[in-house]
């Protein structure tokens, strides 16, 4: 049983192992496909894999659409080179039930694989040669947040965008530059129409992705580099639009129990592939069964049916008011919780925290206590469901191999969004009092007490990786546990608490760093003192 086409659709082994064989014609799907595309991905990591490529495959089956996927891939090629073409751009996606079942499909509704590099005229012809065709849809995108940014941490444009910048659209070499410059091939080929759509996780999407975009078509009008008139396009929503999105679905990095399920089934050449940029990419990816996306429905060319497997389309107020559900209280502040205590507490994987007494009822102290108060409700999913499932379903999934210190990744990047809001709603509510918040200040407190990197054994670990780590462990370098002296802590750790570029808010100002400060020195008690300071607020 080899990941190829000839194998998946001449050997009867895959069906009689349990596997989804798609039933739609796969060399007819590929032909309509590349003849007239419709859907164009940018990003062919595991989250696409998992999700993107399913929904097209899903309409692909019960006969909703003709043309499948062009996945295109931009920061790392040997994705495409060593992963997707050696396996005719098919992909197995095994989908981890919380009753224990496994879910194992072929996904094969990936017509071509295409590599974003302008460089290589064969692959970037090609591309613009999509990008110039009628039927041309909407381009997707799941390139991670940074993906949008064209500066570096200091603010500083990128070297390579500024010489995009300068040198206009015929060989740009950063990655907005090269999206910007198939827009600009669309725009030459008669201004014609489609929805440029990020499915990335991040708020407001649409609007960075735009932002970037825009910055390259205003440099290039002033450099004299693009028409004029390609400003005014991308501009113009009757055209090209950028809609919000919100996606949820939990799609952790490939499994060694899941490789071993596949073996078993006598699959070969299950071994990943990690690139010379240290990509860890394998023929499967496994994922939770819950999946969420909402689409501001603004499409100036049409759209696949996506409404028919499962996609909610709205308008843009209710893709924020989904957002912020998810991102601001119901979901993403409780990993972040479970993020930073399970790395000081030693746990391996998230679904073991929610075994844990007090780790439990910190979660739902947060989400359902100090979260849903402030909710607005959506109308298009229930904010008392959606944690429902989260908090009973999803994070407890003891077949799901996510870890704390993946989800840890980046956490300074995360507080302002995940606790800011919900804080800055309590300050800005009449019938509720800030100060009666007391478990995400917890959080807050946990997050000093990370930062130091010492366990609750008092043995050290590695924070996971994050652009703001040293400057933010540079607060607590100075503090041991068993430190006594709350004077100098305070002194240490308040001007951290204090930069709303992190926390969103004042910390101080908001009324909370007393409490925090109060929760990091039970926290830094001694050894045990993470374990006994939540039995005291948790039990």
């Amino acid at each position: 049983m080899k990941l190829n086409a000839s194998s998946v659709y001449t050997d009867n082994t895959w069906k009689e192992k349990g596997y989804f064989v798609p039933s739609f014609d796969r060399d007819k799907m590929i032909a309509e496909t590349k003849k007239n595309p419709q859907w164009v991905h940018f990003g062919a990591g595991n989250i696409f894999r998992a999700f993107q490529a399913n929904l097209s495959q899903r309409m692909l089956e019960e006969g909703s659409a003709v043309q499948g996927l062009t996945v295109v891939e931009g920061f790392d090629y040997e994705i495409i080179e060593k992963m997707y073409r050696p396996h005719d751009n098919l992909s197995l996606l095994v989908t981890l039930k919380a009753d224990g079942s496994v879910e194992k499909s072929v996904i094969s509704s990936i017509a071509e694989s295409c590599i974003l590099d302008s460089d290589r005229p064969e692959e970037f012809d090609r591309l613009k040669e999509i990008f110039s065709a009628d039927s041309l849809q909407l381009a997707t995108f799941t390139i991670t947040e940074k993906g949008y940014s064209l500066v570096n941490a200091k603010g500083e444009t990128l070297p390579a965008v500024e010489e995009d910048f300068a040198n206009g659209p015929a060989k740009p070499k950063s990655y907005i530059g090269k999206v910007t410059a198939l827009l600009y091939a669309r725009f030459k080929a008669g201004e014609k129409k489609i929805a440029m759509v990020s499915t990335d996780n991040c708020s407001h999407n649409g609007d960075k992705l735009f932002a970037a975009v825009e910055a390259f078509a205003k440099a290039w009008k002033e450099n004299g580099k693009a028409e004029a008139g390609f400003l005014s396009y991308i501009k113009d929503e009757s055209k090209v639009s950028f809609p919000w999105s919100m996606i949820d679905k939990i799609t952790p990095r490939p499994d060694d129990s899941v490789n071993e399920i596949l073996k078993k089934d006598g699959v070969e050449e299950l071994e990943p592939v990690v690139t010379s940029m240290k990509t860890w990419v394998a023929p499967f990816v496994n994922a939770e069964e819950s999946e969420y996306l909402v689409i501001e429905d603004k499409f100036p060319n049409g759209r696949p049916a996506l409404e028919k497997v499962g996609v909610i389309f709205t308008d843009k107020e209710t893709v924020d008011k989904v957002e912020r559900m998810k991102v601001c209280t119901c979901l993403n502040p409780l990993h972040t919780a479970l993020a930073v205590y399970g790395c000081v507490l030693g746990f391996e994987k998230i679904s073991d925290e929610m075994k844990d007494k007090e780790l439990h009822a910190l979660v739902e102290k947060i989400g359902y206590v100090e979260g849903l108060p402030v909710v607005t409700d959506p109308g298009v999913i229930k904010p008392s469901e959606f944690i429902d499932t989260v908090v009973n379903v999803r994070i407890p999934n003891v077949f799901m191999p996510d870890t704390p210190q993946r989800i840890a990744t980046d956490t300074s990047q995360k507080l302002g969004i995940r606790f800011g809001e919900t804080i800055k709603a309590y300050m800005a509510s009449s019938e509720l009092d800030v100060k009666e918040l007391n478990f995400i200040p917890l959080v807050h407190a946990g997050w000093l007490r990370y930062l130091m990197g010492v366990n609750d054994n008092g043995e050290a670990f590695e924070p996971s990786p994050d652009p703001r780590l040293d400057s933010s462990r540079a607060f607590v370098k100075n503090i041991a546990l068993g430190e006594t002296d709350e004077a100098k802590v305070r002194a240490e750790v308040m001007p951290l608490l204090k930069d709303k570029s992190i926390f969103a808010v004042d910390l101080e100002e908001a009324g909370l760093s007393d409490k925090i400060i109060g929760y990091f020195m039970e926290l830094i008690a001694g050894i045990g003192a993470v374990r006994k300071t939540l039995q005291k607020y948790c039990d």
